[in-house]
């Protein structure tokens, strides 16, 4: 895996094997690399061990070529699963947790892009988060995650009609987005160093993998975890 775009012909032919075997060779990079990626329980003892404050959670959607697969929307309608209506193209939707500084933390699988954040980290990760929480290391996330439970902190919402919020609730608003808003750029991390993330040309099932053995090389080059375990 390049953080380039590096054709794979050109892989091939710099290494002298033939395309097929370029393909091989980056398939079983990225399935071993992605197979060190940390679990997300190890991901919250070592959080908890380091005395962080808090993670953050967030999600983002990965562009991938149209994948057709259907399923049935909440409306009982059948839509084509890997289709995002909020970004209006073909995605994988990834959900992650990063530490205060922003450092990526952890990767979930990939859902369809047309899964909601909060029903993708239901799916993922949110039991997890519970746990964690009633241990002393809660989450903070954004307005997307409302409702996620207890022990997930998302911004409070403007009230109905002409209310506002009190000064109080302002106030932990703030200081909410201030803490959170280093840590997401975990994700703007991994896609401006791996620019395949970018962009998936490849099955959106591989999508996970991809993310996470971009977590691995991420880390190791953060010096958080060897490359290797």
């Amino acid at each position: 895996m390049v953080p380039g775009r590096t054709r794979h012909p050109k892989l091939g032919r710099d290494h002298r094997v033939s395309r097929a075997t370029a393909y091989r060779y980056t398939a079983e990079g990225i399935d071993i690399l992605a197979a060190q990626a940390p679990e997300l329980q190890e991901t919250l003892d070592r959080a908890q061990a380091d005395d962080l404050p808090y993670v953050i959670l967030d999600g983002t959607l990965i562009p991938a070529d149209r994948c057709a697969e259907q399923t049935i929307s909440v409306k009982g309608e059948p839509i084509d699963a890997w289709y995002s209506g909020k970004a209006h193209h073909h995605a994988g939707n990834l959900q992650a947790l990063s530490a205060p500084d922003g450092l990526p933390l952890w990767i979930s699988e990939a859902e369809p892009g047309s899964v909601h954040d909060l029903t993708a980290a239901r799916a993922h990760v949110l039991g997890a988060l519970y746990a964690a929480a009633a241990a002393g290391l809660p989450t903070l996330a954004d307005s997307g995650y409302d409702g996620a439970g207890i022990g997930i902190h998302t911004p409070i919402k403007q009230p109905d009609g002409n209310q506002i919020l009190s000064p109080d609730n302002r106030t932990y608003n703030r200081l909410l987005r201030a803490l959170r808003c280093l840590g997401e750029r975990g994700f703007a991390l991994l896609k401006g160093r791996w620019r395949i993330l970018q962009h998936i040309t490849l099955s959106p099932s591989r999508i996970g993998d991809i993310a996470r053995a971009a977590l691995v090389l991420t880390h190791f080059e953060h010096d958080y975890l060897p490359a290797i375990r």
